[in-house]
C-alpha cells in the first residue's frame, strides 16, 4: 500500500498527513492489485485485508463478523424497485457504520505515529473513537462537540479521551476549534473526510455487500454529510473492478435533508465549488447525524466521482424523511435513525421521477439507528468570550487547565 495524490500522483511518506505536501490534493491509498487476495473469512476485516491500509492484523477487530443485507421485497414493491437490498449497519457494537471507520482509522493513525489526535463530529463518530480507543493504549483522543449533539456523543470517562463541549457553537466551528486545538498544543489534527483511514474503514460495508448480493449493484445510496463513506465505497468499487469481483461501477446517490443540503445545492446548479450562497450557517432538521451545513472542502471530490459514476445528489424533506422510516419498520421491521431513513427517501424520489430504473439492484446503506440520550454528559465545556474559547466549571474528571485553547 502506497500513501498517493489523487491530483499529482505523488507518494508520500508513510507519516500521517491527510494533504499532499507538495500541492494540497488528498490522499488516498493505492494498493498492489497484483498481491491483493480476498480471503475466506466471515471476518471482513480478515476477508478484506489486502484492501485496509493497516500492516498489523491484531489491531483490528478480531471477532467482527458481516453485517445482514436485507432484500427489502416488501418495500422495493411499494417504490417500484424491486430489486432493492438494505445493508443494516445498526447492527454494529455502537449502532451506527461509524465503528467500521474507527477500527480501521485507529490502527491506521497508530501505525503511522500519531499519539494523540483532535477530532469533532455530530457524535457517531466521536463515539465509535471513544469506544475503540481503548484498544490501542498508547493513543489519546481530544474530542470536541458542539453543544448541540452532545447528547449524542457516549462514552465512560478515560484518561485517554479530553471532551470539549462548545457553547454555542455549530459542527463547523468545532470542527474548525479541533484543528486549531491541535496545532497549538503539539497534537495531531484528525482532519475527518481528509483522513484515509476513516474512508477506506468505512468503503467495509460496500465491499461485504457485494459478496453479499447475487446481483451486480447498479446503486449505492446513503445519507451525506461530506459523504466520507460514499468515497471509500466507490475506492472499494474500483478496486473490486480492477480485481475482476465486479463487472461494473456503481452509480453513487448522496442524500440530504433539504433543510441541510449545501451539497444538493451546489450539484443542482452544476457548480463546481460550494458557494456562500449554498452553506447553512445554523443547520437544522431531524437527521442530525448528516446536519454539515458548511461541506466546502469536501465537494469537489464528491462532486467529480458522482458525475464519474454517473450518480446523483437528492434532498428530501423532513415529510418524506419521517414517511420512508416508518416504512422501512413496517415493511422490513428495521428500526433505524432519521439520517439513514433519508438515503431511502432519497430512493423513494429518484424511482418516481424515473431516474432510477425497475430492473436495477439497488443498495442502501442504512448507517445507524437512533442513539440514547445519556442524563450525564462527561465533558469540559467551554465558552466564546471576546474571541476566545474559554473554559467553563465542569464535573468531568478531566482538567483542561494545561492546554491551549485557539482564538477564534
Amino acid at each position: 500500500m502506497k500513501l498517493t495524490c489523487i491530483r499529482c500522483h505523488k507518494q508520500q511518506e508513510q507519516l500521517y498527513a491527510p494533504f499532499c505536501s507538495d500541492c494540497g490534493g488528498l490522499i488516498n491509498p493505492v494498493y498492489d492489485m497484483t498481491s491483493v487476495t480476498l480471503k475466506h473469512s466471515d471476518n471482513p476485516y480478515v476477508r478484506y485485508s489486502d484492501l485496509l491500509p493497516v500492516n498489523d492484523s491484531s489491531l483490528l477487530p478480531n471477532d467482527a463478523i458481516f453485517t445482514p443485507v436485507v432484500h427489502a421485497t416488501r418495500l422495493g414493491k411499494l417504490l417500484g424497485v424491486p430489486n432493492l437490498y438494505l445493508k443494516n449497519e445498526t447492527v454494529l457494537n455502537t449502532g451506527t457504520t461509524k465503528y467500521r471507520m474507527a477500527a480501521v482509522s485507529l490502527a491506521f493513525l497508530y501505525e503511522n505515529g500519531v499519539k494523540h489526535f483532535c477530532t469533532s463530529s455530530t457524535g457517531n463518530s466521536s463515539t465509535a473513537y471513544a469506544q475503540l480507543i481503548s484498544n490501542i493504549p498508547e493513543l489519546n483522543l481530544s474530542l470536541f462537540t458542539a453543544a448541540d449533539f452532545r447528547y449524542r456523543v457516549h462514552f465512560e470517562p478515560t484518561d485517554q479521551i479530553n471532551h470539549f463541549i462548545l457553547k454555542d457553537a455549530t459542527f463547523s466551528e468545532a470542527f474548525e476549534v479541533a484543528g486549531l486545538y491541535a496545532k497549538n498544543n503539539g497534537f495531531t489534527p484528525e482532519r475527518g473526510f481528509f483522513n484515509p483511514g476513516r474512508r477506506e474503514g468505512l468503503k467495509l460495508a460496500y465491499l461485504e455487500a457485494v459478496d453479499q448480493i447475487p446481483n451486480p449493484i447498479d446503486w449505492y445510496v446513503q445519507g451525506v454529510s461530506s459523504a466520507m463513506g460514499v468515497y471509500g465505497s466507490f475506492s472499494g468499487a474500483k478496486e473490486l473492478l480492477q480485481l475482476g469481483h465486479i463487472p461494473y461501477l456503481p452509480h453513487l446517490l448522496c442524500c440530504q435533508q433539504d433543510s441541510c443540503a449545501p451539497m444538493v445545492k451546489a450539484w443542482e446548479e452544476d457548480s463546481e465549488i460550494i458557494e456562500a450562497r449554498h452553506i447553512v450557517k445554523k443547520p437544522q432538521g431531524i437527521a442530525m447525524a448528516i446536519l454539515r451545513g458548511d461541506p466546502s472542502k469536501v465537494y469537489p471530490y464528491m462532486r467529480g466521482i458522482v458525475k464519474e459514476s454517473a450518480g446523483n445528489f437528492a434532498r428530501a424533506s423532513e415529510e418524506k424523511i419521517r414517511k420512508a422510516r416508518k416504512l422501512v419498520f413496517e415493511e422490513e421491521g428495521i428500526d433505524i435513525c432519521y439520517s439513514a431513513a433519508t438515503a431511502v427517501a432519497g430512493v423513494m424520489i429518484a424511482a418516481n421521477a424515473k431516474k432510477i430504473p425497475a430492473s436495477d439492484t439497488v443498495l442502501v446503506n442504512l448507517t445507524g439507528r437512533d442513539q440514547p440520550v445519556d442524563a450525564v454528559v462527561h465533558g469540559q465545556w467551554l465558552k466564546k468570550i471576546n474571541g476566545q474559547w474559554l473554559p467553563q466549571p465542569t464535573n468531568s474528571p478531566r482538567s483542561s487547565g494545561s492546554h491551549h485553547f485557539a482564538n477564534q
